[in-house]
């Protein structure tokens, strides 16, 4: 629903509070996209970020679309690329750092430098009408993206132009949101240097795949919410520490020798012993604790290989020591299992796991799909909790259009 004139200013200065408050580059282009659309009363939208040559989209949005699906069931969108150049309406933005407010993208007119690709809408069953093309620049007015705004609706089925009030605003939030969404980024880029550090340790330790896990965490995080009906600011707020704590859960990797982190072979019991200890290393990486975010990179990277049927490990150690809590006769520790497991822990067990399957290695190939499902499906009540086993079928559509979105590079 489109907001009035006095309230808009208003709420373009509580957002920016607001948006600041977000760390996650993902989980913030999508707020930002929903608030800027959310102003002008638009049906539908995407934010594509620059890489290279190239813009990238990132976050698509289409009410009309949503309203159609089951309750709890989320848009799916693959992931374009674009050239950016003058023949495109998101590439002229970049291009040029200009603005465009084009009231049918289907009648614009044969002098224009750039024209709209119908196959688009003809993919997704949807008609774009109206569209505003807004770069997003730094202060240093380098272009960092395009947001596109798209069919102001005019009551329940009208389409309207966006109009100059309508141009006004969105420029105003696409300016302060550009500088919050630079501090996330500076953010990413400093988690995937922590990963590029694990990496030359560990092959596995890639951006693609910590962004997946990360992307798949979250996804299972909003369908288990959704069930258990928590409430909408706390989703948030966890979908956001989540995200980031989740790419580094193998943090604690860097830890290990590569006698052992790299041997070709199967561990002995004392090597395994040693890799196993990367859950508490990572830990203890996160122990002076300044924000919610070091307790759930703690959880996640200590837990993230507890089985559901108390087999994994590290089990109840101290992870400043890593030595048993509540050792048994033998003196291993005592384990945990079902929900003694923190519910971060056991999702990201399951995102991990499914990823490793289902990824090419030096070490192996990717498993075929129907392999990797059985062996979840088989793994319920075992190694992971029956219920978001539930969860991860659920949602098996958008796990799919995640792995599409962050492919290895090889």
């Amino acid at each position: 629903m489109q907001l009035d004139d006095s309230n808009r200013l208003n709420e373009i200065i509580r957002l920016g509070s607001e948006l600041n408050e977000i760390q996650d580059e993902d989980i913030l282009l999508e707020r930002i996209l929903f608030e800027a659309r959310k102003f002008v009363g638009a049906d539908a939208g995407s934010i594509q970020i620059r890489d290279g040559d190239e813009l990238v989209f990132r976050n698509v949005q289409t009410d009309s679309l949503q309203r159609k699906l089951p309750p709890g069931h989320k848009l799916i969108y693959t992931s374009l690329r674009i050239p950016i150049n003058r023949k495109s309406l998101s590439g002229y933005a970049a291009t040029t750092g200009e603005l465009l407010n084009i009231p049918d993208v289907y009648e614009i007119p044969e002098e224009a430098p750039y024209r709209f690709d119908r196959s688009y809408d003809k993919k997704s069953d949807y008609r774009t009408t109206s569209m505003l093309t807004v770069p997003l620049k730094t202060n240093r007015n380098d272009i960092i993206g395009v947001m596109q705004i798209i069919n102001a609706m005019d009551g329940p089925e009208g389409v309207r132009p966006f109009s100059r009030e309508d141009e006004l605003y969105v420029r105003h939030f696409a300016g302060s949101a550009s500088m919050i969404l630079q501090r996330a980024q500076m953010t990413r880029a400093l988690i995937l240097r922590m990963i590029s550090m694990a990496e030359l340790r560990d092959p596995k330790e890639t951006g693609a795949h910590v962004n997946r896990v990360a992307s798949y965490s979250v996804e299972l995080y909003e369908k288990w919410a959704h069930n258990h009906r928590v409430p909408p600011d706390q989703l948030e707020k966890n979908r956001d520490v989540l995200r980031m704590a989740a790419m580094l859960h193998d943090v604690g990797k860097v830890a290990i020798s590569d006698l052992i982190l790299k041997k070709p072979a199967r561990f002995t019991e004392e090597e395994y012993q040693v890799m196993k200890s990367h859950t508490f290393q990572g830990a203890r990486l996160f122990m002076h604790r300044q924000s919610e975010f070091d307790e759930v990179a703690a959880t996640v990277a200590m837990r993230h290989h507890e089985n559901w049927d108390g087999t994994g490990y590290p089990g109840h150690v101290d992870p400043e020591t890593g030595e048993p809590l509540e050792p048994d006769s033998k003196g291993n520790p005592a384990p945990l299992r079902g929900e003694e497991i923190p519910l971060f822990g056991r999702i990201v067990a399951l995102a991990d796991v499914y990823d490793a399957l289902s990824s090419q290695r030096v070490y192996k190939s990717a498993w075929a799909e129907k392999d990797v499902l059985e062996e979840i499906r088989k793994s319920a009540g075992t190694k992971f909790d029956p219920e978001l086993v539930e969860v991860f079928f659920d949602t098996l559509e958008v796990l799919r259009s995640v792995a599409a979105r962050y492919p290895d590079r090889h």
